[in-house]
Protein backbone atom coordinates (compact mmCIF):
# COMPACT_ATOMS: atom_id res chain seq x y z
CA UNK A 1 0.00 0.00 0.00
CA UNK A 2 1.46 3.23 -1.40
CA UNK A 3 2.08 5.64 1.78
CA UNK A 4 2.17 9.62 0.99
CA UNK A 5 5.56 11.27 1.42
CA UNK A 6 6.85 14.92 1.98
CA UNK A 7 4.62 17.89 1.99
CA UNK A 8 1.86 15.34 2.10
CA UNK A 9 3.03 13.68 5.72
CA UNK A 10 2.55 17.05 6.72
CA UNK A 11 -0.78 17.61 5.95
CA UNK A 12 -1.82 14.10 7.25
CA UNK A 13 -0.72 14.86 10.59
CA UNK A 14 -2.18 18.01 10.36
CA UNK A 15 -5.23 16.48 10.05
CA UNK A 16 -4.69 14.15 12.88
CA UNK A 17 -3.95 17.19 14.78
CA UNK A 18 -7.04 19.17 13.41
CA UNK A 19 -9.48 16.21 14.29
CA UNK A 20 -8.26 15.73 17.70
CA UNK A 21 -8.84 19.63 18.25
CA UNK A 22 -12.29 19.02 16.44
CA UNK A 23 -13.19 16.25 19.20
CA UNK A 24 -11.98 18.45 21.70
CA UNK A 25 -14.77 21.49 19.89
CA UNK A 26 -17.43 18.34 19.71
CA UNK A 27 -17.05 17.98 24.02
CA UNK A 28 -17.51 21.63 23.93
CA UNK A 29 -20.34 21.92 21.91
CA UNK A 30 -22.17 18.90 23.62
CA UNK A 31 -21.41 20.39 27.18
CA UNK A 32 -23.22 24.09 25.93
CA UNK A 33 -25.92 21.67 24.58
CA UNK A 34 -26.35 19.77 27.55
CA UNK A 35 -25.96 23.16 29.77
CA UNK A 36 -28.79 25.15 28.12
CA UNK A 37 -30.94 21.85 27.89
CA UNK A 38 -30.68 21.04 31.59
CA UNK A 39 -29.64 24.97 32.98
CA UNK A 40 -31.93 24.90 36.15
CA UNK A 41 -32.93 28.42 35.52
CA UNK A 42 -33.66 28.02 32.02
CA UNK A 43 -35.66 24.69 32.73
CA UNK A 44 -37.83 26.39 35.31
CA UNK A 45 -38.90 29.29 33.11
CA UNK A 46 -40.31 26.62 30.47
CA UNK A 47 -41.22 23.67 32.23
CA UNK A 48 -45.01 24.58 32.11
CA UNK A 49 -47.60 22.29 29.95
CA UNK A 50 -47.93 24.81 27.95
CA UNK A 51 -44.92 26.27 27.67
CA UNK A 52 -43.27 27.00 23.88
CA UNK A 53 -40.74 24.41 23.35
CA UNK A 54 -38.99 26.39 20.58
CA UNK A 55 -36.25 27.00 22.32
CA UNK A 56 -34.95 23.54 23.15
CA UNK A 57 -35.53 23.26 19.57
CA UNK A 58 -32.18 24.72 18.41
CA UNK A 59 -30.46 23.10 21.76
CA UNK A 60 -31.24 19.48 20.35
CA UNK A 61 -29.79 20.22 17.52
CA UNK A 62 -26.44 21.57 19.11
CA UNK A 63 -26.69 18.59 21.25
CA UNK A 64 -26.78 16.09 18.84
CA UNK A 65 -23.96 18.09 16.26
CA UNK A 66 -22.04 18.05 18.85
CA UNK A 67 -22.38 14.40 19.76
CA UNK A 68 -21.13 13.31 16.30
CA UNK A 69 -18.79 15.74 16.22
CA UNK A 70 -16.82 13.76 18.51
CA UNK A 71 -17.84 10.68 16.92
CA UNK A 72 -16.74 12.22 13.49
CA UNK A 73 -13.38 13.26 15.13
CA UNK A 74 -12.66 10.20 16.51
CA UNK A 75 -12.67 8.22 12.83
CA UNK A 76 -11.16 11.11 11.12
CA UNK A 77 -8.12 10.78 13.37
CA UNK A 78 -8.19 7.06 12.10
CA UNK A 79 -8.22 7.42 8.91
CA UNK A 80 -5.69 10.23 8.98
CA UNK A 81 -3.27 7.62 11.03
CA UNK A 82 -3.86 4.74 8.72
CA UNK A 83 -4.47 6.65 5.68
CA UNK A 84 -8.07 4.87 4.94
CA UNK A 85 -10.15 6.57 1.81
CA UNK A 86 -12.83 4.88 3.13
CA UNK A 87 -12.63 6.22 6.40
CA UNK A 88 -11.77 9.90 5.41
CA UNK A 89 -14.55 10.11 2.70
CA UNK A 90 -16.75 8.63 5.08
CA UNK A 91 -15.41 11.83 7.49
CA UNK A 92 -15.52 14.15 4.69
CA UNK A 93 -19.66 12.93 4.12
CA UNK A 94 -20.10 13.39 7.71
CA UNK A 95 -18.95 16.37 7.83
CA UNK A 96 -21.19 17.98 5.13
CA UNK A 97 -23.88 16.58 7.20
CA UNK A 98 -22.65 17.96 10.61
CA UNK A 99 -21.94 21.21 8.78
CA UNK A 100 -25.51 21.16 7.95
CA UNK A 101 -26.98 20.26 11.40
CA UNK A 102 -24.20 23.81 12.74
CA UNK A 103 -25.57 25.72 10.33
CA UNK A 104 -28.75 25.53 11.31
CA UNK A 105 -28.39 25.40 14.64
CA UNK A 106 -26.90 29.00 14.30
CA UNK A 107 -29.51 29.95 11.25
CA UNK A 108 -32.40 28.74 13.98
CA UNK A 109 -31.05 30.80 17.19
CA UNK A 110 -30.78 33.79 14.64
CA UNK A 111 -33.65 33.75 13.02
CA UNK A 112 -36.18 32.42 15.09
CA UNK A 113 -34.89 34.63 18.24
CA UNK A 114 -37.81 37.07 18.10
CA UNK A 115 -40.08 34.73 17.26
CA UNK A 116 -39.00 32.61 20.48
CA UNK A 117 -39.15 35.32 22.60
CA UNK A 118 -42.14 36.43 21.98
CA UNK A 119 -43.78 32.48 22.26
CA UNK A 120 -41.98 33.02 25.99
CA UNK A 121 -44.03 36.41 26.90
CA UNK A 122 -46.95 35.53 25.44
CA UNK A 123 -47.14 32.28 27.44
CA UNK A 124 -45.93 34.08 30.70
CA UNK A 125 -48.18 37.08 29.90
CA UNK A 126 -51.08 34.56 29.83
CA UNK A 127 -50.06 32.30 33.06
CA UNK A 128 -49.74 35.56 34.87
CA UNK A 129 -53.48 37.09 34.18
CA UNK A 130 -54.65 33.66 35.49
CA UNK A 131 -53.07 33.10 38.67
CA UNK A 132 -49.97 36.26 39.29
CA UNK A 133 -48.89 34.42 42.66
CA UNK A 134 -48.61 30.66 40.81
CA UNK A 135 -45.12 28.87 41.22
CA UNK A 136 -44.22 29.10 37.60
CA UNK A 137 -44.84 33.00 37.86
CA UNK A 138 -42.71 33.45 41.16
CA UNK A 139 -39.82 31.51 39.20
CA UNK A 140 -39.50 33.92 36.04
CA UNK A 141 -39.61 36.58 39.09
CA UNK A 142 -37.14 35.27 41.23
CA UNK A 143 -34.80 34.03 37.88
CA UNK A 144 -35.48 37.31 36.10
CA UNK A 145 -35.61 40.04 39.03
CA UNK A 146 -38.83 40.90 37.43
CA UNK A 147 -42.36 41.66 38.46
CA UNK A 148 -45.53 42.18 36.64
CA UNK A 149 -46.11 42.71 32.62
CA UNK A 150 -46.28 46.45 30.27
CA UNK A 151 -49.92 46.32 30.38
CA UNK A 152 -50.53 44.81 33.67
CA UNK A 153 -47.17 46.01 36.32
CA UNK A 154 -47.08 45.20 39.84
CA UNK A 155 -48.49 47.53 42.29
CA UNK A 156 -45.33 47.96 44.54
CA UNK A 157 -42.18 46.88 43.27
CA UNK A 158 -38.94 46.43 44.40
CA UNK A 159 -36.17 48.77 43.24
CA UNK A 160 -34.15 48.23 40.10
CA UNK A 161 -37.46 45.59 39.08
CA UNK A 162 -38.12 45.60 35.41
CA UNK A 163 -41.33 44.20 33.62
CA UNK A 164 -41.23 40.60 33.37
CA UNK A 165 -41.51 40.77 29.31
CA UNK A 166 -38.11 43.10 28.82
CA UNK A 167 -36.49 40.23 31.40
CA UNK A 168 -37.39 37.75 29.74
CA UNK A 169 -35.91 39.34 26.09
CA UNK A 170 -32.70 39.97 28.00
CA UNK A 171 -32.70 36.74 29.22
CA UNK A 172 -32.99 34.34 26.45
CA UNK A 173 -31.54 37.10 24.01
CA UNK A 174 -28.44 35.92 25.23
CA UNK A 175 -29.15 32.62 25.42
CA UNK A 176 -29.76 32.43 21.38
CA UNK A 177 -26.78 34.19 20.57
CA UNK A 178 -24.71 31.65 22.36
CA UNK A 179 -26.06 28.78 20.40
CA UNK A 180 -25.82 31.20 17.24
CA UNK A 181 -22.25 31.83 17.35
CA UNK A 182 -21.89 28.43 18.44
CA UNK A 183 -23.44 26.65 15.63
CA UNK A 184 -21.76 29.58 13.25
CA UNK A 185 -18.56 29.20 14.79
CA UNK A 186 -17.94 24.91 14.61
CA UNK A 187 -19.45 25.25 11.19
CA UNK A 188 -16.60 27.60 10.23
CA UNK A 189 -13.94 25.43 11.40
CA UNK A 190 -15.35 22.43 9.65
CA UNK A 191 -14.63 23.97 6.29
CA UNK A 192 -10.64 23.56 6.97
CA UNK A 193 -11.14 19.96 7.80
CA UNK A 194 -12.98 18.90 4.62
CA UNK A 195 -10.37 20.77 2.82
CA UNK A 196 -7.68 18.68 4.63
CA UNK A 197 -9.06 15.21 4.48
CA UNK A 198 -10.29 16.27 0.79
CA UNK A 199 -6.59 17.06 -0.40
CA UNK A 200 -5.38 13.81 2.03
CA UNK A 201 -7.68 11.62 -0.02
CA UNK A 202 -5.81 12.60 -3.56
CA UNK A 203 -2.49 12.51 -2.31
CA UNK A 204 -3.67 8.98 -1.00
CA UNK A 205 -4.88 7.84 -4.23
CA UNK A 206 -2.25 9.74 -6.27
CA UNK A 207 0.53 7.92 -4.59
CA UNK A 208 -1.59 4.44 -5.38
CA UNK A 209 -1.82 5.28 -8.72
CA UNK A 210 1.64 6.20 -9.02
CA UNK A 211 2.68 2.42 -7.70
Amino acid sequence: MGKVEGGMKCVKYLLFVFNLIFWLMGSFVLAVGLWLRFDPETVSLLNGDKAPDTFFIGVYILIGAGSLVMLVGFFGCCGAVRESQCLLGSFFACLLIIFAAEVAAGVFGFLNKDKIIEDVQNFYTSTYNENNNSTLIMSYQKVLNCCGTVANPCLDPAPNTKDCETGIKEFFNSKLYIIGYVGIGIAGVMIIGMIFSMVLCCAIRNSREVI
